[in-house]
């Protein structure tokens, strides 16, 4: 086989995060007197890491950012988190992969601790080796250092890894690891998103996205 090694992101590829996210960074925000009416606006926080997202978007400084993030964790811990729901037709995905022999690997910018909860709690935790992601202090924040991090635990040949996800962090992440990438469009990319980062694959559904991993 190709690709031996599945590295998938967990937000808008597994799962549709939408409802927990996005209160939670209302919730959030409004700690700070911030009224969010645009929804479209929360829904920019789906994907890359929270910190970078409340200094990207509402200029907040890194001090203040970092409390943001406390505040977001607040409600997510609690409510949040459970907020989700998985995308109709993984499981046949993930049980088609591994039946095939391929190893499965999960590489979020979220952090970890809630990554195994939320793949507990949607039985989506036996199909993979590998759970990895960043830590509350703040460690792996970025998506080179989760997908660096899974191949020295594993000691995977980078020649044998693809990662899936739905945003340009998935795929600038991947590139600068030297791994291929899959950029998938039922995931909250904006138009142009994941071809701009350079994305090697691109699959609109999951019918085409099993055709490019049995490769």
């Amino acid at each position: 086989m190709k690709y031996k090694y599945i590295f998938f992101d967990l937000d808008g590829t597994l799962t549709d995060p939408q409802e927990g996210i996005t209160n939670c960074v209302k919730y959030a925000l409004e700690y700070y007197g911030i009224h969010e009416t645009d929804y479209s606006n929360l829904l920019r926080f789906i994907g890359p890491p929270l910190i970078h997202s409340f200094r990207q978007y509402y200029g907040f400084d890194q001090k203040k950012a970092l409390e943001a993030v406390t505040k977001y964790r607040e409600r997510f811990s609690s409510v949040g988190i459970f907020e989700n729901k998985v995308y109709e037709g993984i499981y046949d995905l993930l049980q088609a992969l591994t039946d095939n022999g391929h190893i499965l690997v999960l590489a979020t910018s979220k952090p970890r601790i809630f990554a195994e909860r939320i793949m507990a709690k949607y039985r989506l935790r036996p199909y993979f080796k590998l759970i990895s992601g960043s830590e509350l202090d703040g460690t792996r924040n970025n998506k080179d250092e989760v997908i660096e991090y899974a191949i020295d635990k594993l000691k995977c040949p980078r020649n044998k890894i693809i990662m899936v996800g739905d945003r340009k962090h998935d795929i600038l992440g991947a590139k600068k690891c030297h791994i291929v990438s899959c950029g998938v469009r039922f995931g909250y990319a904006e138009k142009g998103e994941l071809e701009t980062a350079g994305a090697d694959y691109m699959a609109d559904n999951l019918s085409e996205l099993l055709q490019i991993l049995m490769q």
